[in-house]
């Protein structure tokens, strides 16, 4: 395993990050998600993100669980506070000092811990004053309760006002989590810059679309059984949008660069986001412990220029770039 600082901090995380949404405490058995975690932890990484919402909770439960009786010094453990779990009232979601104080505390009693390493915004909340949101996240940290702050999908204006905030504060703001993949490029015309100016390291999610750079769905056919595709507990609505023909139709084309390479798909995948030095970490999921495995293969990998020049030729006519496709709900939605 490769480790990278996380922004411009000094705390070192794993390359390949492991993360559990939309497996632990829902498509996945609790038995099999240990061992993927355990699997996780044999290949050498070091750094779970999970979040309060997934599965309702439970997969903060399943991730403490598994990680129950490692040494706490020795890994990084990242939440998340801002969507709703259950039936929410008028505060049990967003980033308000309310909703944040309570979560942060619930977070801590599921995973089994006395701090989170990394304690994140997982959007951007329009109907709570940022100042009130970055005051509350002051105090978890001043609290010990969270070494540092991060947020997920903020775009470049929100992280800089957050930045600005937080370094009046005097608390360490150091991380995004973005979707970014191959298909998937909408980080790097504004949010990128921004980050590398402001000392932002990015934890990327999805960089392998949901499955979908593995080359296991073929255009025109039905999705394999058992994949993400056919999965009723949300994860099939989660990877609806790329099951398109021209889509699954390009990715087939990169199977031929892989194996020149010497990679699997979903190695080639992960290794291509590694190659952002903004890219703090690439999270993976598995509900197989052999997925954990191959994916962490991908770890130090250098992939060439021509290869991803390639790659972008192949991919162009379906790459998403445009930056106004980084947004958050209104909480009005929730209620």
């Amino acid at each position: 395993m490769e480790f990278r600082n996380l922004g411009n901090s000094g705390l070192r995380i794993s390359e390949i990050a492991y993360g559990n949404w939309l497996t632990h405490g829902s498509q996945v058995e609790q038995e099999q998600a240990l061992a993927c975690v355990r699997q996780a932890l044999d290949v050498g990484i070091t750094t779970f993100d999970t979040a309060d919402t997934y599965a309702d909770t439970k997969a903060e439960s399943v991730l403490g669980e598994a990680l129950r009786g490692e040494r706490r010094e020795g890994l990084e453990i990242f939440t998340k506070v801002f969507w709703p779990m259950g039936q929410p009232g008028q505060n049990d979601h967003g980033l308000s000092r309310k909703h944040i104080h309570e979560s942060i505390n619930g977070s801590l009693r599921r995973l089994g811990t006395d701090y989170v390493d990394l304690y994140q915004a997982h959007r951007f909340d329009r109907q709570t004053p940022l100042e009130e949101t970055m005051e509350a996240f002051a105090d978890v940290v001043r609290q010990g309760k969270a070494l540092y702050i991060g947020v997920s999908e903020w775009t470049a204006a929100q992280l800089r006002e957050g930045h600005r905030l937080a370094r009046e504060l005097r608390i360490p703001f150091v991380s995004n989590q973005p979707q970014y993949n191959m298909l998937w490029r909408v980080i790097e015309g504004e949010v990128v810059p921004t980050s590398q100016e402001l000392g932002i390291g990015q934890i990327v999610w999805s960089p392998i679309a949901q499955g979908v750079l593995t080359g296991k769905y073929k255009p025109g056919q039905a999705p394999p059984a058992g994949s993400r595709a056919t999965d009723q507990l949300g994860g099939s609505d989660m990877i609806s949008g790329w099951l398109k023909d021209p889509v699954l139709g390009a990715v087939q084309q990169l199977a031929p660069l892989a194996q020149q390479a010497g990679l699997t798909m979903a190695q080639l995948a992960v290794a291509w986001v590694l190659q952002n030095p903004n890219v703090s970490a690439a999270i993976i999921g598995a509900s197989r412990p052999e997925q954990v495995i191959e994916n962490s293969h991908a770890a130090g990998v250098k992939l060439d220029a021509a290869l991803l020049t390639a790659i972008d030729d192949i991919l162009a006519p379906v790459i998403q770039r445009d930056p106004a496709l980084t947004t958050s709900p209104q909480r009005s939605t929730f209620n």
